[in-house]
C-alpha cells in the first residue's frame, strides 16, 4: 500500500507532534515536514509537495488561508485541508472560496485520519460543526442575502435530487447516501454530478454550502 505523506502546519509544534502522531500510528501516512507559520509552510511546499497539507488559520505573520491562497496559485491541484479550532463563518466562507478541500475542527482528532483519506480520494471534508456553523450563519455573505439565488438554483431539480443534496448537506457520504436513498453508489455519483451541472455550482463543498444556506 502506497503511504500517503502529509505536511502539518501549526504554531504550537506540540500539536503538530500530536498530529503527526495520530497520522502515522496506522502506517498509512508518512509526515514530511512541519512548519509553524503561513510563510515556511509557502515556502516548504514549493521545496517538498505533500500529497495533502494540514494547516491551521490563526498564526504568527502570514495565516493559514492566505499561505494556502498561495500555495493554489502556484499549485492548483494541491489537497489542503484546514484544521483549526475555529468554526468562524468567515473563514469557513473563505476556505471554501478557495477551493481547500476541508475543513475540520481540532478537536475531532478521531476524524482526522478519514478526512486525509478522503481528500486523496478527491472528496472534500467538512466536520459536523463546520456544516452546523454553516447553518447557523443563515445564508448572509457580508450582509447581501443570498436567499433568492440559491433558491432560483435549487428549484430545477427534481425531489429525488433534492434528497441527494440534503443528505450531502448533512455530510455523508456516497456510501451512506445510496444506503439511505437505496440506491447504487455509481446511481448517486451520476445524481451529483448531475445536480452540480444543473445548479452551475463547483463542488460538493459548495453545494452543502449553499443548501444549508437557504433552508
Amino acid at each position: 500500500m502506497t503511504t500517503i505523506s502529509v505536511a502539518i502546519v501549526d504554531d504550537d509544534p506540540i500539536v503538530c507532534s500530536s498530529i503527526g502522531t495520530i497520522l502515522t500510528a496506522t502506517g498509512t501516512t508518512t509526515v514530511l515536514w512541519t512548519a509553524h507559520d503561513g510563510a515556511a509552510a509557502v515556502r516548504e511546499y514549493a521545496a517538498h509537495t505533500p500529497d495533502v497539507l494540514l494547516i491551521d488559520v490563526q498564526m504568527p505573520g502570514m495565516d493559514g488561508l492566505d499561505a494556502a491562497e498561495r500555495i493554489l496559485d502556484g499549485h492548483p491541484d494541491a489537497r489542503i485541508l484546514i484544521l483549526t479550532t475555529f468554526a468562524d463563518p468567515d473563514y469557513i466562507r473563505r476556505a471554501v472560496q478557495l477551493h481547500t478541500k476541508g475543513y475540520l475542527i481540532k478537536q475531532d482528532v478521531a476524524s482526522v485520519i478519514p478526512a486525509v483519506q478522503a481528500v486523496m480520494a478527491g472528496q472534500v471534508v467538512l466536520g459536523a460543526e463546520v456544516l452546523g456553523q454553516i447553518a447557523a450563519d443563515g445564508g448572509h455573505d457580508g450582509g447581501r442575502d443570498m436567499q433568492v439565488v440559491e433558491d432560483e438554483r435549487f428549484s430545477r431539480l427534481t425531489e429525488r435530487e433534492r434528497d441527494v443534496v440534503a443528505l450531502v448537506a448533512e455530510g455523508c457520504d456516497n456510501r451512506q447516501i445510496a444506503a439511505e436513498l437505496h440506491l447504487s453508489e455509481g446511481t448517486v455519483r451520476n445524481r451529483i454530478s448531475d445536480i452540480l451541472a444543473k445548479t452551475n455550482i463547483a463542488n460538493r463543498t459548495k453545494l452543502a454550502v449553499e443548501w444549508l444556506s437557504c433552508h
